[in-house]
């Protein structure tokens, strides 16, 4: 966690810098980071002592390494930490994003629904999706055709690409598939009961 953390308010505290509003993090008058390094009171709201703990004790101290850490990258090009999110929910290795998932997803039964959760549910591959909406659908194969693009697109988590290639076709014609199909389940409800006893069969 420490290393994240400590990753994460550096990339925020140069992000004025970045995108040339100022020359140093401090000539910010909006950031926090002026608080951090002792250059201005904190308010109320602003807790440094979680960081600052990261740079050794003794206030003063902590506050020149920190300053000097974040300054480091002041002329260097790098990545967002957060392009290492898993899920946009997770920042951590991979041993870290298990423990996230055992022990505050499966164990405290949080809503999957939520966006940013749904890389943690494990996805069907489209093989299974294929088989669920056979085995729902019967012979309307045309029918059944499209309800598998549809599928498949919202929730094996495969690319677009991958996915024409299993139907034979380019990638826009599943997202057109997919936008189709909507639209026929909001104008037919006994399609969209068909379409979620899909779902229930695939327990997504």
């Amino acid at each position: 966690f420490d290393e994240y953390a400590m990753e994460l308010t550096r990339y925020i505290h140069l992000n004025p810098v970045r995108a040339g509003k100022v020359a140093l993090p401090e000539d910010y008058i909006w950031s926090s980071y002026r608080s951090y390094i002792g250059l201005s009171s904190a308010p109320d709201w602003l807790r440094p002592e979680a960081i600052m703990a990261y740079f050794g004790h003794g206030a003063a101290n902590a506050k020149q390494r920190y300053r000097t850490f974040v300054e480091d990258l002041l002329e260097s090009e790098y990545e967002s930490p957060l392009k290492g999110t898993f899920g946009t929910a997770v920042l951590g290795t991979e041993g870290f994003v298990a423990m996230i998932a055992e022990t505050q997803i499966a164990a405290k039964g949080v809503d999957r629904t939520v966006p940013g959760l749904q890389a943690f549910t494990s996805r069907p591959e489209p093989e299974a999706i294929l088989r669920a909406v056979a085995s729902v659908m019967g012979d309307d194969e045309k029918l059944a055709r499209q309800v598998g693009m549809y599928l498949c697109h919202q929730h094996s988590g495969k690319k677009l690409k991958e996915i024409g290639a299993l139907f034979g076709v380019g990638e826009t014609a599943i997202a057109e598939a997919r936008r189709l199909l909507s639209r026929k389940m909001n104008e037919d409800g006994q399609l969209a009961k068909v379409v979620e006893r899909v779902r229930d069969k695939l327990e997504i």
